[in-house]
């Protein structure tokens, strides 16, 4: 197995223990706080991951059938938390990331250069695609660790200089 492959599987597989142990130990109030008006809260992040993953799967599917798919917008999809709590978001994203690494387990080496059309982004290939998807998971836990951090960055006075990265009160929020 090629060594970027076996990655993608160890980001893939271990991040929704991460959002597990995040709904399942953190108060709903610090997973519904936005950082700032207009961006997401840890819980839209992992809304909108579970929302994602049927595009990665369809990707894959493209990819194996070889051929062309569309963008994702994930405006057009919804990427807003308001019927499912917490638990029930980090439940579903547990069960379709176990179905997509499944699917991922089936791939080998020769899939890797397999290629596809992208409306945007033009001629892709199944290695970056799947080196997308581990980033995206990352990206979007990240993101979602940021806005978990604001109140706790707002309260702790002059160590805020030491957060000004992650401060979105440095740039004139909160």
């Amino acid at each position: 197995m090629e060594k970027f492959f076996s990655d993608v599987l160890t980001v893939l597989s271990t991040t929704p223990e991460r959002w597990q142990r995040l709904v399942g130990t953190l108060p709903d109030n610090l997973l519904h706080r936005k950082p700032l008006p207009g961006e997401w809260s840890a819980l839209e992040c992992l809304s909108h991951i579970v929302n994602a993953e049927a595009a990665f799967n369809f990707r894959l599917k493209c990819f194996l059938e070889g051929v062309d798919f569309t963008a994702f917008t994930p405006e057009e999809r919804g990427s807003k938390a308001v019927s499912w709590s917490a638990q029930e978001l980090a439940d579903a994203y547990s069960r379709v990331r176990q179905e997509s690494l499944k699917h991922l387990e089936t791939l080998s080496e020769k899939d890797f250069d397999r290629s596809a059309l992208h409306p945007k982004m033009g001629p892709v290939t199944l290695r970056q695609m799947l080196n997308e998807w581990a980033a995206h998971d990352l990206m979007h836990t990240v993101q979602a660790e940021r806005a978990l951090m604001q109140p706790f960055i707002d309260a702790c006075g002059p160590w805020q200089r030491s957060f000004l990265d992650h401060w979105v009160g440095a740039q004139g929020g909160t």
